[in-house]
């Protein structure tokens, strides 16, 4: 590759702009992008599956995330209890149960129903 007068050689140090020293500089200790596009250094270890799942899961966004599922599942499986306590018959009938009341009650009242129809 010729080069003109006014083209200095990009490969010498005094061929280029100091920004570009500067970069090269700043570039050796970097290794290059990882499958993801994420540039990591050349001293850190490669972080295990479990390592990036911690990380991940310590963000604010993730918590965040995760407390509103947390919440949307709580709600669906209140909202089956109170179904289910509907159609048990107790005296009174407004009584609050425990959900642990309301299954043992339900698996009562289920034996109870076999037994009516086998008879």
């Amino acid at each position: 590759m010729m080069l003109s007068a006014d083209q200095p050689d990009p490969g010498l140090p005094w061929g280029r702009s100091d920004a570009e020293i500067l970069l090269d500089s700043l570039k050796v200790g970097c290794a290059p992008p990882d499958a993801e596009g994420k540039a990591r250094s050349l001293g850190a270890p490669a972080l295990s599956r479990e390592e990036k799942r911690r990380r991940r899961r310590a963000t604010a966004k993730y918590r965040s995330a995760h407390a509103t599922r947390e919440r949307i599942r709580v709600e669906a499986f209140n909202v089956a209890f109170a179904e289910l306590r509907k159609l048990l018959p107790t005296l009174p009938p407004d009584k609050k149960l425990s959900k642990i009341e309301i299954l043992r009650l339900a698996i009562c009242y289920i034996s109870y129903l076999n037994h009516v129809l086998d008879v």
